[in-house]
């Protein structure tokens, strides 16, 4: 795994060191404050690596912020004991540091393990992970922690896998869509209808997001952000840009809008979203449902001409 950053422009490699500080300062912070007490795995808890993975880690990152695309920055964080993996104890002044920092000109994607996680899946042979260690660049790392050595599925498990995620989830998303239209199609008789509608498209496209990934790389991250599942997603295949149209303020509004459904749109009486941008927004998620059925089916393929052949 490399450990320079010679590749990429001065500026974000300047932003990569101030978002590296950020996180290992603002843990720190939590970790002498936070939850935990004096339990010995908050005493000893250490931040063990920091790694750059993803497009600005093999230097096909895009940068066009005119057209509306900016690679994000996409970092996995390892840590020693599990417990500190929790977001909203350990990370989440550290996110919210970095979002508002006004020297990082790009967004920031996140994901924090155990180092026995990370080293178990990479035993599995999970291709999230080792792309990850193949590919990716250390930000910074403990000594004495070192990541297992990575190993492939055997075909006929990798096959296995990738066909009961897509079974699994093709199921919930087609589901998601067909609840969510009802309330679409009802979204003139009242702000409920359109609330449960936004909400139920989110889930729709969260699930088509987390699809695509597990089939792909066998691999998901914890998370409810459409935005980061976006990015991650996209990165795997760049066919999945224009499913969702970002030229303009008013296509970037509408995914905000449907971002913010998973907790607005079930918690704030605030939240409303207008006909005409729900209509756009089933579009675009049955879109994109299409996309990644295509691309799931072409990879399913693709895994099960290799288990014949094995």
């Amino acid at each position: 795994m490399k450990s320079d950053l010679d590749h990429l422009p001065e500026r974000q490699q300047h932003e990569l060191e101030r978002v590296r500080s950020i996180l290992l300062t603002e843990f720190e912070a939590a970790r002498t404050s936070g939850a935990g007490g004096t339990s010995d795995w908050r005493r000893r808890g250490q931040v063990l690596k920091i790694i750059l993975f993803g497009s600005y880690a093999r230097n096909d990152w895009v940068d066009d912020p005119e057209n509306g695309y900016l690679s994000d920055f996409d970092l996995l964080v390892i840590v020693s004991h599990e417990r500190l993996t929790d977001i909203a104890d350990y990370w989440w002044t550290a996110e919210d540091k970095i979002l508002r920092d006004p020297e990082i000109g790009r967004t920031v994607n996140i994901i924090v393990h155990d180092l026995g996680e990370v080293n178990a899946a990479l035993g599995r042979g999970e291709y999230f992970w080792t792309d990850i260690a193949r590919e990716g660049v250390i930000l910074y790392e403990a000594p004495g922690h070192a990541l297992a050595s990575p190993r492939l599925p055997s075909p006929t498990d990798a096959y296995a896998l990738a066909l009961g995620y897509a079974q699994q989830k093709m199921g919930q998303i087609d589901l998601w869509l067909v609840d969510a239209q009802r309330h679409v199609d009802a979204s003139a008789k009242g702000q409920h209808h359109r609330q449960l509608g936004a909400f139920q498209l989110h889930q729709a496209v969260e699930a088509a997001y987390i699809c695509l990934l597990l089939v792909q790389k066998l691999y998901a991250p914890r998370s409810h952000n459409i935005k980061f599942l976006r990015s991650l997603a996209e990165d795997v295949d760049k066919r999945l840009v224009s499913a969702w149209p970002r030229e303009t303020r008013h296509d970037r509004r509408r995914f905000e809008l449907l971002k913010r459904a998973y907790v607005e749109a079930r918690y704030s009486d605030q939240y409303d979203a207008s006909p005409e941008d729900l209509e756009w927004l089933a579009r675009a998620a049955r879109s994109l449902r299409d996309r990644v059925a295509d691309l799931c089916d072409a990879r399913i393929a693709e895994l099960r001409n290799k288990a014949d052949q094995a």
